[in-house]
């Protein structure tokens, strides 16, 4: 097949200890060089912690895989550094249209409220994202990418995790104080430590087509679902835009179909072709079959080894929230681990990312489940229930929200997070939310307000003219005002207290991860020590007097 991507094949590394026969010790293991893995070692490497990253394989993903990037995400790889270069290269779209058989049903508007860095989504191959991180983990000089070490075996015990690890030129033994699991829906680490899934496995099969079509024809940068269309009657279709000219297809199959059947060309090719019309020329770039999982596991947090994105949880694609979910379980859990590592939370702190991801994902799970139940209806009377609804959706806008092609990837709320310090401001930000962005002036440049919150620290927003805090020690103060003052943010647009919900004068505790902690009618020392204190695990530190 052609391909419009030049893979990159990364050197085997072999490591002293296969040669000197010795156990190597390591702060952090990371088991697969994917998405979620490379960005937890490059999350970590921002708080200074070093990791080392095994993958059996040499080569990035290849396919598009998880190709569409919520804001969310986007406003977390800003953080590390990769957002502008994702948003740049990445294709963004707003519109999408739902179409049942050969009629267009309703289309739907996704585009945010203004005042944002970051659009709602964004397409791109999951192949690029995966490149520029292994590009951005080398240049820290604090991960050491691994290609073509396969772990063979692993113990789970109390003082470390144990690695057995093959490479091309022998075997050595790794002791990791802490194991970040990241290897996949096929987990090996997962399986070997005997780690049941709970939840179900849809029966139905859907092919993923990457096509390139000729760059004269001209289509648009909308996400198109069809429901029964006549060019693949009975079942469900899917088109996405991609960079290069790539377009992605997904093809409902059903539970029947032969997996290495329907992906010889000679079977896509004539599907892809009736859907585009004879007149569209295109070639294949990559074909996958793939079936709905719907399941976690019941805990993340087992031990000294820990589980993060598909090898944790598993949903459908359609909704967007497999690999953006994947990404916000890094963004949560990186920096509670450097935490740790640097003495200054207790190792319980990371029990929270069980409290806080485990709700995430059942939310995923729920809407992935209820999307998987409407397109491929199981019985007569849901397909019934089913086509009602869309022909209603044509007439009639009260029905529209009932349709269910996929609800699309939306950030986590950490309302119930034993991290949290309860307010009772209306509305806003509350605690547990990721924060909003909005636009700022510093010093009359124009800015964002997310790029000057979390990374490696916590951050007292204050919305008042600067001055004197006493805070804890990791805490930074950060000013906005609503007039030009010289060193605070100018909310100029009235934007950024709105949207945080606190009164003129008010402050927000923010954590590294972005997301709020605690708001405060005002800036008090005791309630933002204890609050702090609160959202490391931990007793209220003392606090210093900041200049």
């Amino acid at each position: 097949m052609p391909t419009t991507y030049a893979n990159p094949r990364y050197p085997a590394v072999v490591p002293a200890a296969v040669r000197s026969g010795r156990p190597e010790h390591r702060q952090v293991a990371i088991v697969g060089a994917g998405l979620v893995g490379l960005t937890l070692a490059l999350d970590l490497a921002s708080h200074g912690i070093p990791s080392v990253v095994l993958d059996e394989d040499d080569t990035v993903s290849f396919g598009s895989r998880a190709i569409c990037f919520a804001k969310r995400t986007l406003e977390i790889y800003g953080r590390l550094g990769l957002g502008r270069r994702m948003l740049e290269k990445g294709i963004t779209w707003k519109t999408g249209r739902v179409f049942h058989r050969d009629t267009e049903a309703y289309a739907f508007d996704l585009l945010p409220e203004e005042g944002h860095e970051y659009p709602a989504f964004i397409n791109l191959q999951q192949y690029y994202a995966e490149e520029w991180l292994v590009e951005a983990c080398n240049a820290t000089g604090l991960v050491e990418i691994r290609w073509r070490n396969r772990v063979s075996a692993v113990e789970n015990r109390p003082e470390a995790a144990h690695l057995w690890v093959e490479t091309p030129e022998g075997d050595y033994t790794l002791h990791a104080e802490w194991l970040l699991a990241c290897d996949g829906a096929r987990s090996f680490i997962r399986e070997a430590l005997g780690l049941p899934f709970e939840g179900k496995v849809f029966r139905d099969r859907f092919l993923i087509a990457d096509v390139v079509i000729d760059k004269a024809v001209e289509f648009p940068t909308e996400r198109w679902f069809w429901f029964d269309p006549p060019f693949h009657p009975g079942q469900s279709v899917l088109l996405h835009k991609q960079p290069d000219g790539v377009w992605r297809i997904d093809f409902q199959l059903g539970w029947d179909a032969d997996p290495e059947e329907e992906k010889r060309p000679e079977k896509v090719i004539p599907r892809v072709a009736a859907m585009l019309g004879p007149d569209v020329p295109f070639a294949l770039e990559w074909v996958s079959v793939y079936s709905f999982r719907c399941r976690r596991l019941a805990r993340f947090v087992h031990g000294r080894t820990i589980f993060a994105g598909d090898s944790a949880h598993q949903v459908s694609p359609f909704g967007a929230r497999g690999g953006n979910g994947g990404v916000q379980d890094a963004d949560n859990l990186a920096w509670k681990l450097a935490a740790v590592l640097r003495g200054e939370a207790p190792p319980s702190l990371l029990e929270s990312y069980d409290a806080e991801r485990i709700p995430a994902a059942d939310e995923n799970i729920l809407h992935s489940t209820r999307a998987t139940d409407f397109i491929t209806p199981k019985t007569p009377a849901a397909r019934a229930y089913r086509d009602a609804v869309l022909d209603l959706a044509r007439r009639f806008p009260f029905a529209r929200p009932w349709v269910n092609s996929g609800r699309l990837s939306r950030p986590a709320v950490l309302a119930g997070s034993p991290l949290n310090t309860p307010d009772s401001f209306p509305g806003g930000a509350v605690p547990g939310s990721p924060a909003p962005d909005a636009p700022v002036l510093d010093a009359g440049r124009a800015d964002w307000l997310l790029r000057h919150l979390g990374g490696t620290r916590f951050t007292a927003l204050v919305f008042g003219p600067p001055r004197a805090l006493t805070l804890p020690q990791g805490v930074v103060a950060l000013f906005v005002t609503e007039a030009d003052t010289p060193g605070a943010l100018w909310d100029h647009s009235g934007l950024a207290r709105a949207r945080f919900g606190v009164p003129a004068g008010g402050a927000v505790l923010l954590r590294p991860d972005q997301h709020v902690a605690a708001r405060f009618a005002d800036p008090d020392p005791e309630a933002i020590g204890a609050a702090h204190a609160r959202a490391l695990g931990r007793a209220a530190p003392p606090l210093r007097r900041a200049a």
